[in-house]
């Protein structure tokens, strides 16, 4: 009650996320039923809060990336939460220690989202349009979530960092196919992509191609034998797709919006996924990775698939014999 009387909008809902570790910590030296159960609704407070207006303090979240209110209204109750929770699970896994606990990994996505929704909008969360560097980057600490909360798993055994890992996997999943892949694509949208090499392509495709990989290697010790087919498979379709489109940038500029090529484009296509599918086998040896030589033998067999029935469609005589014996 002295906090409510004293305190306001955001200030308030950090304090009564503070109060959660505190109580925590009391509980643990005095094991009394009811302080446990009062951090599930200080808990239940502090969401409620932030479904009632997810800015914490309305316009005055200001500008600044990072250092603005989200930080304090999200990162600190995050922090605080991951203490309580740590706590608590010292006497007992039950009801309290896993809703502060999922209330710790709740507000610990929430903080990277809004902050990468801020960073990419220019302070307005509530801006209705998005790009492809900005679900990119969703994708991207989405899966880094997924990778540290299997880490975290292995150590505690908690169902609650089970079923969380599993959630996030999954939403990254669809978001890097579906959003990233089919949405946002700058083939459809023509969305410009910025320079040869260092641009959004990297945020949208490399980058998340890179963390499925490392996710379906961990998945690969951890996981059903499927989660790990499934985690490989997209890893490689997401790369796939980035070498695709780079070579894309590379004939047609910034703007690759439509399907136009030229005949040289589509050559440089079959090489590169050719070279793709060397390197996948090797990969596929080296780590002794079944899906690996698989989608190896796929990506080859589709290029040399692309290069006779498309790539030499309109060659003939002796232009044919090259590209043939070059195959």
């Amino acid at each position: 009650l002295t906090l409510t009387f004293t305190l306001e909008r955001g200030w308030l809902t950090v304090a009564f996320a503070l109060m959660v570790p505190g109580l925590a910590y009391v509980a643990d030296k005095r094991p009394l039923p009811l302080l446990r159960l009062l951090c599930v609704i200080l808990v239940a407070l502090v969401m409620a809060r932030i479904v009632w207006e997810p800015r914490i303090v309305g316009d005055d979240v200001g500008r600044t990336p990072i250092l603005n209110w989200l930080l304090w209204g999200y990162g600190v109750p995050a922090l605080a939460f991951w203490l309580g929770a740590r706590i608590l699970r010292r006497r007992a896994d039950d009801f309290a220690s896993r809703s502060v606990e999922s209330a710790a990994i709740t507000f610990t996505a929430l903080t990277f989202m809004l902050q990468i929704r801020h960073f990419m909008n220019d302070g307005d969360i509530y801006r209705p349009s998005a790009s492809l560097a900005e679900l990119g980057l969703q994708v991207s600490t989405a899966l880094a979530m997924t990778i540290g909360l299997e880490r975290v798993r292995l150590r505690t055994n908690s169902i609650v960092h089970e079923v969380a890992a599993l959630i996030i996997g999954i939403l990254a999943l669809f978001g890097a196919l579906i959003s990233t892949g089919i949405q946002f694509n700058p083939v459809f949208t023509n969305e410009p992509v910025g320079r040869p090499f260092f641009n959004v392509l990297l945020l949208g495709y490399a980058i998340p191609a890179i963390l499925m990989a490392i996710l379906a290697r961990m998945f690969r010790e951890t996981r059903p034998a499927l989660a790990y087919v499934i985690a490989a498979v997209a890893a490689i379709i997401l790369a796939l797709v980035y070498l695709t489109l780079e070579v894309r940038r590379i004939f047609h500029g910034p703007m690759i919006g439509g399907f136009s090529t030229s005949d040289a484009e589509q050559y440089t296509y079959s090489a590169v996924w050719l070279v793709f599918g060397v390197a996948l086998l090797l990969a596929g040896i080296a780590l002794k990775s079944q899906p690996a030589r698989f989608a190896s033998a796929a990506v080859v067999l589709l290029t040399v698939g692309k290069v006779f029935l498309y790539d030499l469609a309109g060659v003939q005589g002796d232009h044919m014999v090259v590209v043939v014996a070059a195959v």
